[in-house]
């Protein structure tokens, strides 16, 4: 038996899943999206080419490799295929190479209104939801009204269809919300046709059976643990378990089979959408990092809000998934900067915390440890042994803080572009 190893975001999210992902799969011949749906978008720059993926794995592009749609994850038949269209327009040969497991959940184009009118209600308490369409469709899960991907299959999957659609359409009159869902439903039913064209399998048991014949499975996570339903940020918070937990309910494997857990962050923080962030800057240097990080969502181009690394939420994060390394990106966004401050503690009415506290909509106020930075371009370094005497001041820091290994880090988007300690 082999041991699934799993990779996740330790922050809010856009951590760079999808380049690591793409530089790790090289050992691995089984990559697993377990939760979230096309809220993910996972960039890959290789041979000149940027590609974005939303709900397929970040294998797909490796020659042999098998990657599995778990059964946590949400699927829109739509973007799905549009995906597939543009991979498969470039030569990806997407259809011996990806499994959909059949309890994953479809998006109805009613949940994407559902979504969109209930955000819109909501004001300035909104969320921040990619409005994809993402929580209600877990919300028909955990109320057993959801249609899978299994059901497709079933004679009866058309009247199954216009029940719940049906029944969205009941809801929808409580909003003041106009829309028109036709044009994309046609498109919806061709996604399903098309859906039918992959290898639909019994996620758990075929995700248990390679493991068993020794085959290496990296789980890939999305969004960031400070984004799961339990732990997060909550309300603030996606609609899945995005910490190492969800492996196994997304997957179906037994907690004995997780293997090494690689954790993903960043050299400093940042957020999309609303919600708490206590080391967010609001000035020329939150400026400064948005600038050159590019820090706008892959999917849906919004502004990201950025602030120093958070080393109470980190430590929070490394300790809720058992992470046995750590792999840092886009230390280069900070190669222009004098000094660097990382949150140590939180001031929280007053007291001194270093524990994620369970409220964090009052005032939380950041207590910084300044660094020095390393005012040099490490783009073109390809060692450790390279890196400026402050950058691995820096890194030394939060391992001795985290107890956990930096075994990688990132000095650019290329693959090219990452050191391995």
């Amino acid at each position: 038996m082999k041991k699934v190893d799993v990779v996740l975001g330790l922050q809010w999210g856009d951590e760079g899943k999808g380049k690591v992902v793409d530089v790790l799969t090289p050992s691995y011949q089984v990559i697993a999206r377990f939760q979230g749906g096309p809220n993910a978008g996972h960039s890959l720059h290789f041979e000149g080419k940027k590609y974005v993926l939303h709900t397929i794995p970040s294998g797909i592009f490796r020659d042999g490799s098998v990657n599995i749609i778990g059964g946590g994850v949400v699927i829109d038949p739509v973007i799905l295929s549009e995906e597939i269209a543009k991979l498969e327009a470039d030569g990806v040969d997407v259809a011996g190479k990806l499994l959909i497991a059949k309890k994953a959940h479809l998006i109805l184009p009613t949940h994407r209104i559902i979504d969109a009118a209930s955000e819109a209600s909501k004001g300035k308490t909104k969320i921040g939801s990619t409005l994809k369409g993402i929580g209600p469709t877990y919300m028909d899960k955990t109320g057993r009204n959801g249609l899978r991907v299994g059901d497709i299959l079933s004679p009866s999957f058309e009247e199954r269809y216009r029940r719940l659609k049906e029944k969205h359409l009941e809801m929808l009159g409580q909003y003041d919300f106009p829309f028109d869902i036709d044009d994309y439903e046609k498109e919806w039913m061709k996604g399903i046709e098309n859906l039918k064209r992959f290898r639909i399998i019994e996620g758990e048991h075929v995700v248990n059976a390679l493991s068993n014949e020794g085959k290496a499975i990296l789980a890939e996570g999305a969004q960031g643990s400070m984004l799961d339903i339990d732990f997060g940020t909550y309300p603030y918070v996606t609609s899945s378990n995005t910490l190492c937990a969800g492996v196994c309910t997304g997957l179906g494997v037994a907690p004995s089979r997780i293997g090494d857990v690689y954790g993903i962050f960043k050299a400093y923080c940042t957020r999309v959408g609303s919600g708490p962030f206590p080391t967010e800057l609001f000035d020329e240097d939150g400026e400064k990092m948005r600038r050159i990080g590019m820090e706008f969502g892959a999917t849906t181009g919004r502004p990201r809000r950025c602030g120093w690394l958070d080393m109470v939420a980190l430590k929070y994060s490394v300790m809720m998934n058992g992470v046995t390394s750590l792999i840092m990106m886009k230390a280069d966004v900070l190669n222009d900067f004098d000094k660097l401050k990382v949150a140590v503690a939180y001031r929280v009415n007053g007291q001194e915390t270093t524990e994620f506290p369970y409220e964090t909509n009052e005032e939380i106020v950041p207590v910084y440890k300044e660094f020095d930075g390393w005012k040099c371009d490490i783009n073109g370094m390809r060692s450790y042994e390279e890196f400026p005497a402050e950058l691995k001041a820096y890194i030394e820091f939060i391992e001795r803080e985290t107890g956990v290994p930096v075994k990688i880090v990132s000095v650019g988007p290329d693959r090219e572009e990452t050191i391995i300690r």
